[in-house]
């Protein structure tokens, strides 16, 4: 059996769990997970359709060519000329589709090609793919953790060697395209490279620059890269020299946070304990107002994407689910400490994909 037909079939599963007719999904995250096909995302509707019975494509005759290496499923193709009502109508019949009561559409789908279904099933009651697809995804087996794993270890490296590298008067630019250097060179295409350096730290997505590092920074490093089409992100943090004045109380804060998270990460508790251990040390010591996001988010073939660990979410965690747990204090104007762990959660508890540990490396000023 395939892997995009043992992911049919589990999703076929979730939708009669879920009393659901039919299940609509665009180019994106959601179709390339479930059926390994990724076809160019423009204005001609684009769009695979799953019922209990089949699946199909709805396919602009422009792209079927390039799409058929990618599946055997049916195609449904409409040609400009034509406009894509006749061939979705087909497509609806041939999946015994056209009285859908309970469809399920990718919410990352554009407005005019969801109205487009929509239009098409009036009397259908229309949800998104939390409890079908996105129930799934949040779930990661066996190879997905696998190629997790060694997306944690590239990344891993890539923080390694940038260390190696940093001294007073490099840029954070410098530094940032030492991390992609090494991205690329394990083969994984580099995602995001934020490098924060002295108060550029207090700010959470600092766009890295020019800034140039000096003797006495703390230096906040968010990297991510994709590779076997999965996804890594880590924060780290460095110090030039001793780092700030209070540098080592508020390290200390922020792991104690990552730690309380950990220990409240477990099945069958609501993503918003882990959220709320980790906001109650930064809280308790005094810094509450600077804990300024949520914990964490999960992690796969995006970088952000379900279970989101929240003050507010009521996703109850579950074995296999991957998610960050990255709580931090941003002080404005002086410096900003980040700490980020990405776990998958076990029976007994989260287990951390990163190797390197959460202390400051401290580099020669």
């Amino acid at each position: 059996m395939t892997q995009t037909t043992e992911r049919l079939d589990a999703l076929r599963a979730k939708m009669a769990e879920t009393e659901t007719d039919l299940v609509v999904l665009a180019p994106g995250a959601h179709l390339a997970w479930l059926l390994d096909v990724r076809p160019h995302a423009d204005e001609r509707p684009c769009l695979a359709f799953v019922s209990a019975s089949g699946a199909g494509l709805l396919m602009p005759a422009l792209e079927a060519e390039s799409a058929r290496n990618q599946t055997d499923l049916p195609f449904f193709q409409w040609s400009d000329d034509q406009g894509p009502e006749a061939a979705l109508g087909d497509l609806l019949g041939k999946l015994d589709a056209k009285d859908a009561d309970a469809l399920v559409l990718d919410e990352t789908m554009r407005a005019d090609h969801a109205a487009l279904v929509t239009d098409a099933l009036p009397g259908a009651r229309r949800r998104f793919t939390a409890d079908t697809i996105g129930a799934l995804r949040m779930r990661k087996g066996g190879d997905e953790y696998a190629a997790l794993k060694r997306n944690a270890q590239i990344a891993d490296r890539a923080m390694q060697a940038a260390w190696a590298a940093m001294r007073p008067g490099m840029s954070e630019t410098q530094v940032a395209e030492i991390v992609r250097e090494s991205f690329a060179g394990a083969g994984a295409r580099p995602l995001f490279t934020i490098v924060g350096a002295g108060s550029n730290g207090a700010y959470p997505h600092h766009h890295t620059g020019e800034t140039v590092l000096k003797t006495g920074d703390a230096v906040v490093m968010d990297i991510g890269a994709a590779s076997e089409g999965y996804s890594s992100d880590i924060t780290r943090m460095a110090l030039i020299g001793d780092g700030p004045q209070g540098y080592a109380e508020v390290h200390d804060v922020v792991n104690r946070a990552v730690e309380a998270a950990l220990a409240a990460a477990l099945p069958g508790v609501k993503a918003h304990v882990v959220d709320d251990a980790a906001r109650g040390v930064i809280a308790e010591a005094g810094y509450g107002e600077y804990f300024v996001h949520r914990t964490g988010h999960g992690l796969g073939t995006e970088v952000h994407e379900p279970p989101f660990i929240t003050a507010s979410s009521q996703t109850v965690l579950d074995e296999g689910m991957v998610f960050s747990i990255e709580p931090g204090i941003y002080l404005p104007g002086r410096f900003g400490i980040r700490l980020e762990e990405i776990v998958i959660l076990r029976e007994d508890g989260p287990e951390i994909l990163s190797d390197l540990p959460r202390t400051a490396e401290r580099l020669n000023d």
